[in-house]
């Protein structure tokens, strides 16, 4: 059944314009008005500081988590300088954590330091879910990570434990048909009101940003910079969430560099704003592929892409698509962008009984300097794919397939 639109008070939205300066007071003003994150949402401000550490050749797990669990509601601890080797921390309640512009948060390079009780971090199975992430906040509210600095997940450096890398056991894993054992960068459990602000996520060993289950994620300024050839980097996933913006952001990673996804039984996505970001390398802008609970009111606005894989992507397949409904895309600019634009219910052709039923997509003023194509899948959708494209202007040679599909003009 087609979900009934939601009635929301744009007031209260954050707003920006086409060309994506800022406006007065840190807010952003938009031109269009669609259903987004429906906070009021401005550039956030670091909370004051409780204690600060200064880096050692040490592994500092211990300390920092003494500290944060320390640390008065309200405040954030400060790594002020020099390099912090960690294994998994968990940011409480209320409480921050601020990575000062020079400092480096490091992942230590040792599979067991992220086991889970298992004994298969850092293997192969059909699981794939034996590490902690190096950072996790479960339950928090109006808890964050500040400051210019670096989180580093070392993915590319080679595991004291187990003489390969992060990215190699995920290679290895595409080949054998099996799930790498690798940690998340940062998980965001059943939170609300999070700020990811300034900072610098590299080389994670799996994903870098999940939020999942949440109500309320703001990612404002940060920098996402892992290779090309990394498999399963995720940049951002909000996973079943509602009420996310991510602004102002530079995104160049091995996956997708955004992937919006309701998983099966986890509850619908919606109310998300995505406002003058750059992407780099990287699988687009993406949702899917678990659209099965549904993902509503997503607004696009100011993107540019170079050098992605796939630029605006939509897909899903039979074992878990869904709903897919109001989405908004205006003011996308592309270059060497492969697939420019996709629409695919069978993205890895799976097996199962679950049809996708995408309507009310919208593409406003996307623009591509470079051929590509645009690929509109409806093989295994309820009714016919029929987006609507204005001031749609892709490069001469862009191929267009249609499948079940038809544009709006």
């Amino acid at each position: 059944m087609t979900e009934q639109h939601a009635s929301h008070s744009f007031a209260n939205v954050l707003r920006t314009t086409a060309l994506g300066s800022l406006a007065i007071a840190g807010l952003i003003d938009v031109t269009a008005a669609h259903a987004a994150d429906t906070r009021k949402v401005a550039e956030p401000v670091a909370p004051a500081v409780c204690s600060s550490l200064t880096g050692t050749s040490t592994d500092a797990t211990a300390a920092i988590q003494k500290a944060l669990n320390a640390c008065p509601a309200g405040k954030a601890v400060r790594l002020a300088s020099g390099t912090f080797l960690s294994g998994p921390i968990t940011i409480p309640t209320g409480r921050s954590l601020i990575v000062n512009k020079g400092a480096v948060l490091r992942a230590v390079n040792r599979a067991s330091s992220f086991d889970n009780g298992s004994k298969t971090c850092g293997t192969l199975n059909g699981d794939g879910k034996g590490c902690n992430p190096l950072i996790t906040m479960k339950g928090a509210k109006n808890s964050g990570i500040y400051g210019e600095g670096i989180i580093d997940g070392q993915g590319g450096v080679k595991l004291s434990d187990k003489g390969t890398t992060w990215w190699q056991l995920a290679a290895n894993a595409k080949v054998q048909k099996k799930k790498q054992n690798a940690p998340r960068l940062i998980q965001i459990d059943n939170s609300q009101n999070i700020t990811l602000h300034k900072i610098t996520l590299k080389n994670s060993p799996n994903f870098h940003v999940v939020f999942k289950q949440g109500n309320g994620l703001t990612a404002w300024g940060v920098t996402i910079n892992t290779p090309a050839t990394a498999r399963n980097t995720d940049g951002i996933d909000p996973i079943s969430s509602q009420n996310v913006t991510v602004a102002r952001s530079n995104i160049s990673t091995g996956d997708d560099n955004v992937a919006i996804k309701a998983n099966p039984g986890a509850g619908a996505s919606r109310n998300m704003s995505f406002l003058n970001n750059t992407f780099g390398a990287g699988h687009g802008m993406s949702i899917g592929s678990e659209t099965k609970d549904g993902v509503y009111d997503i607004h696009v606005n100011t993107l540019t892409m170079n050098g992605t894989t796939n630029g605006l992507r939509i897909k899903s397949d039979k074992s878990a698509s869904g709903e897919v409904a109001r989405v908004y895309y205006d003011h996308v600019t592309m270059a060497n962008v492969k697939n420019q634009i996709v629409m695919d219910t069978v993205y890895e052709n799976k097996s199962g009984s679950t049809k996708a039923n995408w309507h009310d997509v919208y593409y406003n003023d996307v623009r591509s300097t470079t051929k590509g194509a645009v690929i509109l899948n409806g093989t295994n959708a309820s009714s016919t794919l029929k987006p609507t494209m204005k001031s749609v202007n892709l490069a001469a040679g862009t191929t267009w397939t249609l499948k079940n599909a038809s544009i709006i003009k």
